[in-house]
């Protein structure tokens, strides 16, 4: 399980971890107009999630180099 934080631009942050962790910190210019999240994806337009749906039960994704397992997608994230 993990964890996303967005913090304002110019703001000094402070991270703490109580036992091992792994942490990912990304930085730039801020995204112009809003993003939408479903599952692995983010896009620009809940439109191109969509597609993304389809793209992935077509299974038009390209495949992890050694895995053969298929993960069906989701039915309901709505929960999480």
């Amino acid at each position: 399980a993990g964890s996303m934080a967005v913090f304002d631009q110019g703001k000094s942050v402070q991270l703490r971890a109580t036992r091992a962790s792994r942490v990912m910190l990304l930085g730039g210019a801020p995204l112009e107009g809003p993003r939408y999240i479903w599952w692995n994806y983010v896009a620009s337009s809940q439109a191109m999630i969509e597609q993304a749906k389809a793209d992935w039960v077509g299974q038009k994704f390209g495949q992890v180099p050694g895995e053969t397992e298929f993960i069906p997608l989701p039915e309901d994230l709505s929960s999480r």
